[in-house]
């Protein structure tokens, strides 16, 4: 196939992962029609369709879908050999992407952002927020370059490097401050308010409550931390929360604190890279500075 160029294939696989023209079209920052254009010469080189367009959204023809999956692995080598070629330069430079979970993005974003700006001047940082199952599909598939979520991962594909280990904290209203802080058997009579489904933080606590199935009459959902104890200082229910974001997500809210009696529930937050990249020496770098970030944010309760 002479002609066949690396634009085009980046084209396929974003009509893929969106399934739609105009999405498509917007994530590669071109116009739909050009973008269309590109995918009929690429079929045409091809000699078949890869792409059955209807009329909300497309379907890749059995050929498309081979053929994306080769793409990916083409791009993901070219994506590598980039990242080869910055690791000969020295300090780290150009575009870094970094995803993060958001149980832990607003509370540790800033100092990260902070100090690799210090660190690496060169450096741009292109964030993206989202729940753990994303931020893994979009690291092995080479648009993430690193992601800070909640270990461990097991995925063989990546490296894991531990950053600290945080308890969970329980937040309930100001009124049961002078209460013992219930076990998890109690809280599990009690209105537990959660993150929505597909939330890792969500899983860890369920299995610290040891609830085997979820029992609506007695959970409530929020959309975020801040949400949740909001809920709580309104009378609600009580909610858990990681260390972290205690500082912020109570310093308008009131709201009583405790910690569990051990063994306390908790969680380690750690960075996550493709094995293969060869920016992995560095990583290992920005991991060390995150740690020390880490270290620094732990609060201590009186």
């Amino acid at each position: 196939m002479i002609g066949l160029t690396l634009k085009q294939l980046r084209y396929l696989d974003a009509l893929a992962r969106h399934g739609h023209f105009g999405r498509a079209a917007e994530a590669c920052a071109i116009t739909q029609p050009a973008l269309s254009l590109q995918i009929k010469e690429l079929e045409a080189m091809v000699g078949a369709p890869l792409v059955e367009r209807g009329s909300r959204q497309i379907r890749l023809t059995p050929l498309g879908e081979d053929f994306v999956l080769r793409t990916r692995t083409i791009l993901l080598g070219i994506d590598e050999l980039e990242e080869l070629v910055r690791a000969s330069r020295g300090p780290l430079a150009g575009r870094l992407r970094l995803g993060v979970i958001p149980t832990i993005a607003p509370y540790l974003l800033p100092d990260i952002v902070k100090a690799l700006s210090t660190r690496f001047p060169a450096l741009d940082v292109e964030l993206r927020e989202s729940v753990t199952r994303s931020l893994i599909e979009d690291l092995l598939e080479a648009r993430l370059d690193l992601a800070i979520v909640a270990l461990p991962i097991s995925e063989p594909a990546l490296q894991e490097f531990a950053l600290f280990e945080e308890d969970f904290l329980l937040v309930r209203p100001s009124e049961d401050a002078g209460k013992p802080v219930p076990s998890p058997e109690k809280l599990q009579a009690m209105r537990l308010l959660l993150l929505e489904e597909g939330h890792c933080f969500r899983d860890q606590a369920l299995s610290f409550c040891k609830f085997t199935e979820a029992q609506p009459r007695q959970m409530m959902e929020g959309s975020s931390l801040s949400t949740l104890v909001q809920m709580v200082d309104a009378g609600m229910g009580v909610t858990l929360i990681p260390e972290m974001a205690l500082g912020l997500e109570t310093r308008s809210a009131d709201v009583a604190v405790s910690r569990f009696p051990a063994p306390s529930p908790s969680r380690v937050v750690g960075m996550v890279w493709r094995k293969t990249n060869p920016l992995s020496d560095q990583f290992m770098q920005i991991g060390t500075i995150v740690k020390g970030l880490g270290q620094k944010a732990e609060t201590v309760l009186a």
